[in-house]
């Protein structure tokens, strides 16, 4: 599991300290307004912010004295971050080796990748003759090959429509289940996870106020805070 217990990160104008935990294989979903402290949970656990005290593991190693490239996870973000002058199928051979020297077997994975998002036969194109949708499924198939058990999504589908969202969540869904990955998702619109997410955790004022099954969590009338963040 993934588990964080007064991880503490302090700045000038914001102080933060997280206790969740996420079970092995979850996807939990991240709630709550802009400015509470998701992002910078996430950056957390990804080793871009160091905390000044709490604890830290996963799967029973502890992340706090590892850097970013040694932590089992891969993170995705609203914005994909191609490079524009590389294919598909490069930027996605990025996740297996920075200097694109792949072999036989590394380039069969990454069309195997690029396969599983959909995206097979696209492999030749760059970024710019991608939709937004299909230039985030080449981010996700790049995270698929770097095989971190652990997944990171900052709000990485807020930019796509509500049909394309929802596709983009499914096929997480479906790829957590098929690679046994636990993953974290931070999103505006609980209400498109609560049907796939096992967890969700509101998150406001740099805590975790409240963390359960989505059911209990958008059920109206369980949590103020959750119901004003709703605007109910």
């Amino acid at each position: 599991m993934l588990e964080a217990a007064d991880l503490t990160l302090d700045y000038p104008d914001f102080h933060a300290c997280y206790t969740l935990t996420v079970p092995a294989g979850a996807l939990c979903g991240l709630i709550g307004p802009s400015g509470g402290g998701k992002t910078t949970l996430l950056h957390a656990i990804a080793g871009f912010e160091t905390p000044s005290a709490g604890m830290l593991t996963f799967e029973g190693r502890d992340l706090l004295g590892l850097r970013p490239d040694e932590r089992p996870l891969s993170i995705l973000f609203q914005e994909h971050n191609l490079f524009p002058h590389l294919t598909a199928g490069e930027n996605v051979g990025l996740g297996v080796d920075p200097r694109l020297r792949l072999d036989v077997k590394q380039r069969a994975a990454v069309e195997g990748a690029l396969e599983r998002v959909g995206l097979a036969g696209l492999g030749a194109r760059r970024p710019a003759q991608l939709s937004g949708g299909q230039r985030q499924r080449v981010a996700l198939a790049r995270a698929l090959v770097r095989k971190r058990p652990l997944m990171l999504l900052d709000e990485p589908f807020g930019g796509l429509d509500p049909g394309l969202r929802q596709e983009m969540i499914a096929l997480v869904d479906a790829l957590r289940r098929e690679e046994g990955l636990t993953v974290l998702l931070s999103i505006h619109t609980p209400e498109e996870i609560g049907g796939v997410a096992d967890l969700m955790a509101f998150i406001a004022e740099g805590r975790v106020l409240a963390a359960g099954p989505p059911a209990g969590m958008l059920a109206r009338g369980q949590n103020a805070e959750i119901d004003r963040y709703l605007g109910r």
